[in-house]
């Protein structure tokens, strides 16, 4: 067997037991020799066998608990027409060195290619792709760069020269139609039989090789390489009613060269009508490069000027006027306006945005601004904004397949050399059993267009043609990205962004939605509600200390006379002093929360010295020399703080679903601070939702049991684990998904393990803070209602795939028979392959139709 060498590229080791544990993975895999991993160039140096798959070691190395880098690159393939070019293109780009994964796609007329970085690039891609016998077009990553009219324009050249082709073929093949009418009805091949055959003959020429030069053209290079598509089909079926036409002057034998321009009329006529399906199927992505601005008004040493939106730098600032597209990506620094961001989120609501607030000051580009003047500061060009990174995860979810298709990627990988073996012995057939076949065909004579009493030559050259002719591996090839192609434009649409084909084929089969609680059911933006002062013995009330800043502002601080607490004026503001200033080195919402109430307060927080948050648990830190420890019971139990006196306090707050959070002050018990997250509006609507669609849902929380299932009776959810630790997600996943499937819907940045656990992840937040890599499905809008809407997508997506292969299928096991027994004329027959790809592409349009909108 032969070896080769190759470089992986390995990502997380940091020492040498990392090293021997990748070496000894890989050491492990059958035809892999010379393992050698390098932990200063990150890299695993192998020798292995041509028959190991790339996709076999790069597992091997992530089993392993390690990542192999990879890149992904999209290409436009010219010259495929069915899904035997699919997987023929398929086939010569898996064997390009260094190709995990090869996905080629026939209604976008795209390859997506998965490979190790270094060990194959686009030099091999092309020589793999020509030497198929195909054409490698500008990559659409390129085409993107020039803009987006390029793009537009080349769906239109195309659309443009198959309506060329089309209507010149029936010029020519209208004049044939005519011309048969005497023939047809009166038996008078006008004006002479000689004249009458030479004329079909000479009609036809220029249907097939003129503007059928193309399917010709295609079917002759795959048979060059071996192979054999639809166009060979057509190619094989035209050749051999052409050749009739010369024959008959020496056979017995009809002229069915008029019919041949027939058949390559209808081929075109079909394939016209095809790309028309194709491109309103692929209108999503050119709708959404369509929405971007194309010119943007800057500020540039204090002048407004007005600069093309390539010209547009991140830091520029952006004067946008009423009734403008917002130029890009950016951040709102002056001004105030509503916004319309129906192009991101689906929703026709106008959203408020102004300077100076987080949450409502970031804005995405090419949504309109709808009122007043905003100054903004660019944050995202280019292929960064987030308008770019819905176009690319668009076109990566139609560059996949669903698990589904592997079946017809089997049946079209033989499906054309089937159909020509049938149709010779069907020619051999009705030469050696003449009789027999002829009794068979004149069973079908209440068809008028059967003719029983034709010559044996005739007959038998009429069933291959029609053999040839109404198989249609086009259908196949069609039926499934056509309808992907839709559904994942249509999620775009709707604010729901679909990473892969998969994804949408697991999500319908959901049977248990996961949800986060914190910023998912909740807002995120918690609030204090309750502050609940334990006075000890040691505590003593003090005036606070008044002083005048500079600004004439008061400021009210705590005097410090002693290690122990002094209580300023408010009973409360001691308790949020000591708290607020513990939870000032803190990330988590919950403490950001109390800092907040104590500045609200108008309270100067004191100095924090060793901070150390405790996960799940709480912090504790040094506050002005003193020890002060703010959480959960467990850490005040794990530091020996007495809680006894608080607890009934703190089960009415979490039967309140409030968290409640004990505070310790120098070891003792000052309080309890209950904080409560708002629910957001549509939580209790899109859970019920999702129990009509037969979903059951749980909640993932790290709050107590009380307080969690408090929150879960207000919105309707059916199970809760509560108290679980931010590592304990996965787990927890984990353990529901043993029996069921599962979907998890978090943030898509804190929860990024437990989105990767699940079955299918669905990050849900707003605008561009979004983590579209984090999950395979992104909600933009951030409301749960759009959950509902991306399993009624998914179920609604593939019951139009699974209708799609029905008829493909079923459509080519009805009529080939047909055909063999003579039953179809190879006009009809033509107009029947044609009208199946049609109906494929037609029936995948209709996917736009449905509402997936919870009302």
């Amino acid at each position: 067997m032969d070896k080769q060498p190759l470089t992986l590229p390995v990502q997380g080791m940091t020492c040498a037991s990392c090293v021997a544990h990748v070496q000894k993975a890989l050491s492990k895999v059958e035809g892999v020799e010379q393992v050698n991993v390098n932990l200063a160039t990150e890299k695993a140096n192998l020798w292995f066998a041509t028959d190991v798959a790339m996709g076999t070691l790069v597992n091997v190395v992530r089993e392993a608990g390690y990542e192999v880098a990879t890149e992904t690159q999209t290409l436009a393939v010219g010259g495929m027409t069915c899904a035997s070019c699919v997987a023929h293109v398929q086939k010569a780009l898996s064997k390009v060195p260094g190709v995990i994964e090869a996905n080629v796609n026939l209604a976008t007329e795209k390859a997506t290619v998965t490979f190790v970085p270094g060990t194959a690039d686009l030099a091999a891609f092309a020589a793999a792709i020509t030497g198929a016998g195909y054409e490698l077009l500008a990559s659409p990553s390129d085409a993107a760069a020039e803009g987006e009219e390029e793009a537009v324009d080349e769906s239109e050249r195309k659309m443009a020269e198959a309506r060329r082709r089309m209507r010149v073929a029936w010029i020519f093949t209208g004049v044939i139609m005519l011309w048969m009418i005497p023939e047809m009805f009166l038996g008078v091949m006008w004006p002479h039989p000689l004249v009458f055959n030479l004329g079909m003959i000479v009609l036809a020429l220029p249907v097939l090789f003129w503007v059928g030069r193309k399917t010709y053209s295609s079917g002759a290079r795959a048979a060059l390489h071996g192979y054999a598509n639809m166009d060979t089909l057509i190619t094989l079926g035209t050749g051999a009613s052409l050749l009739t036409g010369p024959l008959s002057f020496i056979a017995p034998v009809a002229n069915y060269a008029g019919v041949s321009a027939m058949i390559m009329a209808f081929h075109l006529t079909g394939r016209y009508i095809e790309a028309s399906a194709k491109g309103r199927a692929s209108q999503a992505i050119r709708k959404l490069l369509e929405l971007g601005a194309k010119m943007a008004h800057v500020l540039r040493e204090g002048q407004e000027i007005e600069v093309p939106i390539e010209q547009v730098r991140v830091g520029d600032v952006m004067m946008v006027r009423p009734g403008e597209k917002i130029p890009t990506d950016g951040v709102v620094i002056e001004g105030e306006s509503a916004v319309d961001e129906s192009m991101a989120t689906g929703e026709s609501m106008p959203v408020t945005k102004r300077a100076g607030d987080a949450s409502s000051s970031t804005v995405i580009g090419a949504t309109v601004n709808q009122e007043g003047l905003l100054k903004v500061k660019a944050t995202r060009v280019g292929k960064d904004t987030f308008l770019a990174q819905v176009v690319k995860l668009v076109e990566q979810a139609q560059g996949t397949k669903v698990p589904i298709q592997a079946f017809a990627d089997k049946v079209t990988a033989v499906f054309v050399p089937v159909v020509i073996a049938i149709a010779v012995l069907t020619l051999l057939a009705r030469l050696i059993f003449p009789d027999a076949t002829r009794a068979l065909t004149a069973i079908g004579t209440f068809l008028p267009w059967v003719n029983a009493g034709l010559g044996i030559l005739t007959l038998a050259i009429v069933a291959m043609v029609s053999v040839f002719v109404i198989a249609c591996p086009c259908a196949l090839g069609l039926a499934t990205p056509t309808a992907l192609m839709v559904g994942s434009g249509m999620g775009a649409e709707h604010g729901i962004l679909i990473r892969s084909g998969e994804a949408i084929q697991t999500l319908k089969d959901v049977q248990v939605v996961i949800f986060d609680k914190t910023g998912t059911i909740t807002k995120g933006k918690p609030e204090v509600t309750d502050v609940r002062v334990n006075e000890p013995a040691n505590w003593r009330i003090a005036n606070c200390e008044l002083r005048i800043d500079e600004s004439g502002a008061e400021n009210r601080t705590p005097r410090i006379e002693n290690p122990t607490l002094l209580l300023p004026g408010s009973p409360a503001s001691p308790l949020l002093y000591w708290a607020g200033s513990a939870e000032r080195g803190s990330e988590h919402p919950l403490g950001r929360a109390i800092v907040a109430r104590a500045e609200a307060e108008g309270l100067t927080l004191g100095e924090v010295q060793d901070f150390r948050a405790v996960r799940g648990q709480g912090v504790m830190t040094m506050v002005d020399g003193t020890r002060v420890l703010v959480g959960s019971r467990r850490l005040m139990e794990t530091e020996g703080v007495d809680i006894s006196s608080a607890e009934s306090t703190m089960q009415q707050l979490e039967a309140e679903g409030k968290t409640a959070m004990l505070v310790a002050v120098a070891g003792e018990l000052a309080g309890v601070l209950a904080v409560a997250d708002t629910l957001k509006e549509d939580s209790a609507r899109a859970i019920a939702a999702l129990h009509r669609l037969g979903v059951r849902t749980a909640m993932i929380t790290g709050d107590n049991r009380r307080t969690a299932e408090a929150i879960a009776r207000q919105v309707g959810i059916d199970d809760v684990v509560a108290e679980v630790l931010p590592e304990g997600k996965v787990e927890a996943v984990k353990r529901i998904q043993a029996s069921r499937l599962v979907a998890f819907v978090g943030d898509g940045i804190n929860d990024a393990p437990a989105l990767t656990q699940a079955n299918v992840g669905i990050a849900i937040g707003t605008g561009t803070d979004i983590a579209i890599e984090a999950s395979d499905v992104t909600l933009v809008r951030g409301e749960l209602t759009g959950v509902v809407e991306a399993i009624n997508l998914s179920r609604a997506t593939f019951r139009k795939i699974k209708q799609n292969l029905f008829w493909a299928f079923f459509y080519n096991v009805m009529m080939i028979p047909l055909a063999v027994a003579g039953w179809m004329h190879p006009v009809l027959a033509e107009i029947a392959m044609a009208t199946s790809s049609i109906t494929v592409v037609t029936n995948a349009n209709m996917l736009r139709r449905i509402n997936i909108k919870l009302e």
